[in-house]
């Protein structure tokens, strides 16, 4: 069955995580109609959810979900941390996507999902709730009708007593829902952001957090966001040059929003306010989350791109990935991205690149991406639409394909040879006689060794002993590939594992050290005793020195 044919049939769900907010969900889309299963660990929870809603299906593991041909999209509610390989497997599965934000954390890892979704015609939508919500989509058309004039400033506070979060701080607990609204009405990105926190409960956890944000349209706008505050406050304020907009969610309905026509007139070249009466707005009286949840199943009936979708996600990603940056460095300015690079912030960086390394210029006119922080030496190609993160440093004589993902902190070669469409995840480092040929995955802080028995005293680079990676290879986080092993084609390394003899095709290994627990597809899904994959169906045979895929 085709994409196309599950978007006519009426569009069933699956939720993942049905805890604090997971809840939420699951009313809702029981309401809708629209609730086939419920997936999440706690058991006792799936047994009261049963009782509720009898028609629908629990289970404890996520392949349950992506396996049922009757469930078109999947819910992600779970911890951000997990989001990425969530939402990444549910669109492999050829699920339409609605996540909790933030979409993901890293900036790279929502490009490869906005790609994935992008590439197999499939919804992807961020639950930015609050663009939902009858009052602020009010707000918007006001202001793209020019009511409010030309908008000078916005300002937006999210405060409240707890929900106090130990998994993320307040900046990524609250701030997502008041970027997304302030970008939505900016109609542009910022240039900078300025972000400092207060760290009460936990000292390395933000409690309060206040953001400045600055727009080449000389437009300026400001967040705060606190969980330790004695009343509750969501507001929006937007000053314009002919009225001002008052959002305030937490006032009933008939004085959620207010326009005020103040206005500021000059005499003798001296300012003078005046002031106008509050005007309400009426708004529909609906519950926010019930509009976006159906506004998501419009989507996946109608193939409509949401409101809210990958790339709006992703938008706002940069600005709280901005916001870390600079709240991690007491508060200095981080520019963003501004024809299509990142400058780097003043206080982050002064010092000089490398005498062999290629200028900035011409890093800008390259056809890859390479952030400013990333070090490139002379003598090194890198093939088209490639993307080099914060802090890497590739050294000279090395080569790189089309297409790849280079995380954060990596270090490559020199002398090294990476193929098309990998994907080389933060703090990896590749040295001299390692060689990744396509489509090969290297998880977080997994390493590679080159010398069999190095010493500090004594050198032994000409002893170093070859690795090479086959085609479409996954290892994973932090495992160790003892050098002088060959790892084989769509072969798994588990995370953690030890690698210290050749992998087969198709083999998957786990442990210290790594032994053979199974075999794997292409796809990534386990197969079964039978050689045929649980994810996807393909079947495979085992000859006596391979193990290839029945066409």
């Amino acid at each position: 069955m085709d994409n196309d044919d599950k978007v006519n049939q009426s569009p069933q769900v699956a939720v993942i995580g049905s805890g604090y907010w997971g809840k939420n969900l699951v009313r809702n889309y029981a309401r809708l109609g629209a609730l086939r299963m419920i997936c999440d660990k706690n058991e006792i929870l799936l047994s009261h959810f049963k009782e509720q809603y009898p028609d629908t299906d629990t289970c404890f593991a996520i392949n349950e979900v992506l396996h049922r041909e009757d469930i078109q999209g999947v819910i992600v509610a779970t911890p951000a941390e997990t989001h990425f390989t969530l939402v990444r497997e549910s669109l492999l599965a050829g699920k339409h996507v609605f996540v909790e934000k933030p979409l993901v954390l890293s900036e790279q890892d929502a490009e490869e999902i906005i790609a994935l979704a992008e590439k197999n015609r499939l919804v992807l939508m961020v639950g930015h709730l609050i663009q939902y919500h009858p009052g602020f989509i009010r707000l918007k058309e006001l202001a793209a009708a020019g009511e409010l004039g030309r908008i000078n400033y916005i300002y937006s506070h999210r405060l409240n007593l707890g929900k106090i979060r130990r998994e993320e701080n307040i900046l990524w607990s609250f701030a997502p829902h008041d970027i997304s609204m302030i970008l939505s009405l900016a109609g542009e990105e910022p240039e900078s952001v300025m972000t400092v926190g207060g760290n009460y409960l936990h000292k390395k956890i933000a409690d309060v957090t206040t953001t400045h944000l600055a727009f080449s349209s000389g437009l300026q706008a400001h967040i705060f966001v606190s969980w330790l505050h004695p009343v509750k406050e969501q507001k929006l304020v937007v000053v314009g040059d002919r009225k001002m907009a008052v959002f305030d969610d937490t006032l009933p309905w008939e004085d959620k929003l207010l326009l005020y026509a103040h206005a500021i007139h000059w005499q003798n070249n001296v300012p003078i306010p005046t002031r106008g009466e509050a005007e309400r707005v009426p708004i529909a009286q609906e519950e926010p989350l019930y509009r976006e949840c159906e506004h998501f199943m419009e989507c996946l009936k109608t193939g409509r791109t949401p409101t809210t979708d990958g790339r709006e996600g992703l938008r706002v990603l940069k600005v709280l990935n901005a916001s870390q940056q600079s709240m991690d460095t007491s508060g200095c300015i981080v520019p963003l991205q501004v024809a299509g690079r990142y400058p780097v912030a003043k206080d982050l960086h002064e010092e000089k690149a490398p005498a062999d390394s290629a200028p900035a210029d011409t890093l800008a006119e390259s056809p890859y991406f390479a952030h400013p922080s990333a070090v490139i030496d002379r003598r090194v190609s890198i093939g088209k639409g490639t993307k080099i993160w914060h802090f890497s440093h590739v050294l000279s004589d090395s080569q790189i394909g089309e297409d790849c993902n280079i995380g954060q902190n990596v270090v490559i070669g020199p002398g090294v040879t990476i193929g098309n469409n990998c994907k080389i995840q933060n703090n990896v480092s590749i040295y001299a006689g390692v060689t990744l040929e396509d489509g090969v995955f290297c998880g977080p802080s997994m390493v590679f060794t080159n010398v069999y028995n190095p010493r500090a005293e004594i050198k032994k680079m000409n002893e170093a002993r070859p690795t090479l990676v086959k085609r479409g290879a996954t290892i994973g986080a932090n495992a160790t590939i003892v050098c002088g092993v060959t790892i084989g084609r769509y072969a798994f390394v588990g995370a953690g594992a030890v690698v210290t003899k050749d992998v087969a095709d198709h083999e998957l290994v786990v442990g210290n050290p790594a032994k053979q627990i199974g075999w794997v597809c292409c796809c990534g899904g386990k197969l079964s005793e039978k050689l045929v994959c649980t994810s996807c169906s393909r079947r495979y045979r085992r000859t006596a020195d391979r193990t290839e895929e029945i066409k």
